[in-house]
């Protein structure tokens, strides 16, 4: 028998006025001895958002000053949670924390602020104001941000407060059509802890039906709230429009509307995330593995991926590399060792580690290459790939048939010969290779051949380290 609610009083976070503490720290004000204070680029109840620029490191960031008063235990607690919150994940989808700090002010008063990622670009609200996604984009950010929120799950913490104005969309240049990032996780909770508060936090359009009930949340909350969020980038509206109270209550009556020009596939994604009970909602996992099924089919239907040049199980072998957590991550000493090794034991200009994504090919490391990705069905590494295990070569791209044409050839950087060993698996997955290419027709030997093999079984080593320490650091499966 459902648990018949009492209307709860639900935090409704507001767009406020920047607060004259913060209105008092003037343009040009230097944090810490460090972070430069530039324009106000967001302001709620409690805290403001400004982009500033580290002196430092020479970079611009995002920090999040909140209002200079006397703080309760409470209040403190709260935002010290935040801060830890996100110091605790790494995830390509959530904005990353480099520092925080605390300043003091006159009569007891506290300034806390933390230095962020800054995001180049809009937020999700901002952007459906435009109009909304087409399904495919929808389902770009539904794919990231879904791992994202498992990560989140895995490390033991639940959002709360998934909504469009915490998707922060990016401007970075990519062969997604979308790159999304989670932000704020201000009301964020460790999962198993109870809510000691009277109110229901979050923003009543995107509540789950358990929030509005009062109950305590777990990671189907959020499952939930990112299934709202997903549904109304690909309509372009709330689903439960309305007061507090009657937005927030609706969904206690009735599932979410999902549009008949919705394909299938992606509407039995949404469907199952938005299910009123939380036992019976999608796990995040196979939500994530969904979407990218429905984006590799798209991929081959719309021709920009031939079928030859994918797995069986394409979906499979993507969510293999993408339990890596290697995708977009920062250079590493350790696999650019690798690629200069390559680079002088084949005595070619160019080396890369290169990772095979839904639609594109990432550069974990790059010895005379400055581009850091390409499309997937230019590079060599997915093209030319006889799935034996060992190495391939190519001695005059613009001899052979599969290259000739290829831009990487014709247009530049004007590649001539290329060799590649393989990055599989232990369970048979390619997810890419170590790759060496000279700008002269040649030939590689059996001996230079055998050492890029095991330069190769070398990067492998460090991807499934790393993996197996956050498995003993997070519990994962």
């Amino acid at each position: 028998m459902r648990r018949v609610p009492v209307a709860p009083q639900v935090i409704e976070p507001q767009r406020a006025e920047v607060p004259r503490s913060i209105e008092a720290l003037d343009e040009g004000t230097v944090l810490d001895e460090r972070y430069r204070l530039g324009k106000v680029i967001g302001a709620g109840g409690t805290a403001s958002v400004r982009i500033a620029h580290d002196l430092l490191l020479r970079r611009d960031v995002a920090v999040k000053i909140f209002n200079a008063r006397v703080l309760s235990g409470a209040e403190l607690h709260v935002q010290e949670s935040e801060a830890r919150v996100i110091a605790a994940l790494n995830h390509f989808a959530l904005t990353s924390l480099f520092d925080a700090g605390v300043e003091a002010g006159p009569d007891d008063t506290v300034r806390i602020y933390l230095v962020m990622e800054l995001v180049d670009g809009t937020d999700l609200r901002t952007r459906l104001k435009s109009g909304p996604l087409s399904v495919a984009e929808a389902c770009w950010m539904g794919f990231d941000l879904a791992e994202a929120l498992d990560y989140v799950h895995r490390s033991g913490f639940v959002h709360r407060d998934v909504k469009p104005a915490n998707v922060l969309l990016s401007n970075l240049r990519s062969h997604k059509p979308i790159v999304a990032k989670l932000a704020d996780f201000g009301i964020a909770t460790m999962i198993g802890q109870p809510d000691m508060s009277e109110f229901t936090v979050g923003t009543a359009a995107y509540l789950s039906p358990e929030q509005v009930e009062g109950h305590d949340v777990g990671p189907e909350s959020d499952v939930y709230s990112l299934g709202l969020v997903l549904l109304e980038a690909i309509t372009g509206r709330v689903e439960f429009p309305g007061g507090v109270v009657e937005s927030a209550f609706a969904r206690l009556d009735r599932q979410p509307v999902i549009p008949d020009h919705v394909p299938e596939q992606v509407a039995e994604i949404l469907a199952g995330m938005t299910a009123l009970r939380p036992a019976d909602r999608l796990p995040l996992v196979e939500a994530a593995r969904r979407f990218q099924q429905f984006l590799v089919d798209e991929l081959i239907r719309s021709r920009r991926l031939a079928p030859a040049l994918v797995e069986d199980d394409e979906a499979a072998r993507v969510g293999a590399l993408h339990r890596y957590e290697v995708l977009d991550t920062e250079p590493d000493e350790a696999f650019d060792a690798i690629t200069r090794l390559a680079s002088r034991m084949l005595n070619v200009p160019i080396a890369l580690v290169t990772l095979i994504d839904m639609n594109r090919v990432w550069f974990k490391s790059s010895i005379g290459w400055d581009e850091k990705e390409v499309g997937r069905d230019v590079a060599f590494c997915s093209t030319t790939s006889p799935g034996t295990g060992r190495p391939w070569t190519i001695a005059d791209a613009l001899q052979d048939d599969r290259t000739r044409s290829n831009p990487l050839v014709v247009d530049g950087p004007l590649v001539r010969a290329y060799a590649g060993a393989p990055l599989t698996t232990r369970d048979g997955h390619f997810l890419g290779a170590l790759c060496a290419f000279d700008k002269q027709p040649r030939d590689f030997t059996p001996s230079q051949l055998d050492c890029l093999a095991d330069l190769a079984d070398l990067v492998m080593h460090e991807m499934e380290m790393r993996r197996a320490m956050r498995r003993a650091l997070f519990a994962e499966p």
